[in-house]
């Protein structure tokens, strides 16, 4: 089927416009004014309409005409970013990069490296997806992520990956300032820790076997999406549980949430920055400069000290 409105229409009228009239159209373009206005009057032609109302002393755009010209803008705007997203895909950058975030860690934990890919200036899509537990490795295991900042070695499925160790994470059995187990003394037994609900965060493993943590038998539970709205609700009084120090430490500081010493232990949760190991002959192997960057950038030691503590010798 023949499409009258071309590209090259579109830039024609989208010159007349800026220039003011055909004649600077003509100069813009390196056409003479003669092939400007045969491009306007087969479009007007083909359409069906008029695109310039002639009646005055100077062409004037229709209210089609105008409205032709402005949905047509982001067409071209649309083929100028296709043209340049797919220079960059031939020079090895992907249109897109996924990156899973661990709960454990916050999003902004991110931000900077962000930031100097964004001075990079090429066109890479960036996609940040919060994933819980085991949740992580499920979504690179089935690609709907290409690399995991903050996977936890626990939950490791079989596979070929590559790893980097970023540190590990402390955890503190926290609880609001008000909960009755604030007046408890000594060393809290898990009998009593069962008494009250325990916040839990939901594993977002989808294939993956869901993991849970740090909840006692009948204990009863509340169950929230992330960490942050675990820390929320722990902090209004709803619940108790074991919390990451590095998330909560200002809150322990100011007093809206209490640590206690319990009987029962939790050991530093580690955490790796994680993707598919490449390898010949797997067409899904192919890792695009953006992804290197990242892999790169993330691995830079000290940089998230605030968040992950460096591995106990």
């Amino acid at each position: 089927m023949h499409n009258a409105i071309t590209i090259d229409a579109l830039k024609v009228l989208d010159a007349i416009d800026r220039r003011g009239s055909f004649a600077g159209a003509a100069a813009e373009l390196f056409r003479v004014p003669s092939a400007i206005s045969y491009t306007v009057q087969k479009l007007e032609d083909d359409l069906g309409i008029d695109i310039f109302d002639r009646s005055g002393h100077r062409a004037k755009l229709t209210p089609a005409g105008l409205y032709l010209l402005n949905e047509g803008r982001a067409l071209l705007d649309a083929t100028d970013a296709l043209a340049h997203a797919t220079k960059q895909v031939a020079q090895g950058w992907e249109t897109r990069i996924k990156i899973a975030v661990n709960t454990l860690l916050p999003m902004d934990a991110l931000f900077p490296a962000i930031r100097a890919f964004q001075a990079l200036d090429v066109p890479v899509e960036i996609q940040l997806v919060e994933e819980v537990f085991a949740g992580a490795w499920d979504a690179l295991q089935c690609r709907r992520v290409d690399l995991v900042f903050g996977a936890d070695s626990l939950s490791r499925p079989a596979g070929p990956f590559a790893t980097r160790i970023l540190g590990q994470v402390p955890f503190v059995y926290a609880v609001a300032p008000n909960h009755p187990l604030c007046h408890e003394t000594g060393v809290i037994p898990e009998d009593t820790l069962a008494r009250y609900p325990a916040i839990v965060a939901a594993d977002s493993a989808r294939h993956m076997q869901p993991a849970t943590a740090g909840i006692f038998s009948r204990q009863r539970t509340i169950t929230v999406t992330n960490i942050d709205q675990k820390i929320s609700a722990q902090a209004a009084g709803l619940g108790v549980g074991w919390l990451p120090e590095p998330r909560i430490r200002e809150r322990l500081a100011n007093g809206t949430l209490v640590g206690l010493d319990v009987e029962a232990v939790r050991q530093p949760v580690v955490l790796h920055l994680v993707r598919h190991h490449e390898s010949q002959g797997d067409d899904h192997a192919c890792q695009g400069n953006a992804l290197r960057w990242f892999w790169d950038k993330l691995s830079e030691p000290h940089q998230f000290s605030r968040w992950i503590d460096p591995l106990s010798r």
